[in-house]
């Protein structure tokens, strides 16, 4: 009987083991996904009161996870079943990606008109705050779901040769790796300010250098937010039309040989570029055609 449990115990440890090595592997192959991942959610969940950053930020976690509640049992399937049919899943989420991203990109060099919706940091009213964040913790909740996508099928991509216990496994640690570890660095970020104050108050107490190298320490850190989440931006952007862009090339064999003279990554910012451009300029004609309609039948 005793030695039945010490069997068991030492499957159980071979097999953590082994999902440790797969883990590690995996978390390799889609490292520049989960940077990518933590940008583009980054520049998502800020631009909110103080007092609310943390709440959207968890509002947004626990929509990522649910993300991944629905994500992992069909990448499972699917891979069983109907592995042609993650492809195409993929380049519609590239698509998404790609419009997302081009429409900030070109928001920077086109003029356009100011939305309508109050930025959540200047909202004059309750209501008015509470419509911006439900708006923006939405889209960052989709945007989290097509970069998901993304991170559980090349991380199940790596152990697809294993049984079903171990890609369960694997993938499932990649998923929490995306969802709590990029969240709680969002938060810190987001906090930098918080962390600043709490060091000039600490060097108050303090006498000496250290107190005077924790107090610039600490006004550093509430300088450097506004920057910080400027270049978060930026970096969000940018990593959308990668990713986006990145979907085409690496699914779409005649795009990869068509762009094999261009270093990778700006092959795939090119694509993501334009392709998200196209959609732009089509979503902006459908909508000119309604309203063209729209006025005609008024």
């Amino acid at each position: 009987m005793a030695s039945g449990i010490f069997a068991i115990l030492d499957d159980v440890a071979t097999l953590l083991d082994d999902a440790a090595v797969y883990s590690k592997l995996a978390a390799k192959k889609t490292a520049g996904l989960l940077g990518d991942d933590l940008a583009v959610n980054a520049e998502k969940a800020t631009g909110f009161n103080a007092s609310r950053e943390l709440p959207v930020i968890w509002a947004i976690t626990k929509g990522s996870m649910v993300n991944k509640l629905i994500i992992l049992p069909i990448a499972f399937l699917l891979s069983a079943y109907v592995p042609w049919l993650i492809v195409p899943i993929l380049l519609l989420g590239g698509a998404y990606l790609s419009y997302e991203g081009a429409e900030k990109a070109l928001e920077w060099v086109l003029p356009h008109k100011k939305h309508a919706t109050p930025a959540a940091e200047t909202a004059d009213s309750k209501a008015d705050l509470l419509d911006t964040e439900t708006h923006k913790i939405k889209g960052a909740i989709r945007t989290d779901f097509i970069l998901s996508i993304e991170i559980i099928v090349i991380a199940l991509g790596t152990v697809m040769d294993q049984s079903l216990g171990m890609r369960i496994l694997v993938v499932s640690v990649i998923a929490l790796l995306a969802t709590v570890g990029v969240y709680g660095l969002v938060a810190l970020l987001v906090r930098m300010d918080d962390a600043g104050m709490h060091l000039i108050v600490r060097a108050r107490k303090m006498s000496g250098a250290a107190a005077g190298f924790i107090r610039r320490a600490g006004h550093w850190l509430i300088a450097a937010l506004p920057h910080v989440i400027r270049l978060l931006g930026v970096i969000g952007t940018v990593a959308m039309l990668l990713v986006g862009g990145g979907m085409y090339v690496h699914n779409i064999d005649a795009l990869h040989h068509a762009l094999h003279f261009l270093p990778a990554i700006i092959g795939e910012l090119l694509t993501g570029m334009i392709l998200g451009t196209i959609l732009v300029g089509g979503m902006h004609l459908v909508k000119r055609l309604r309203n063209a309609s729209a006025d005609r039948t008024a």
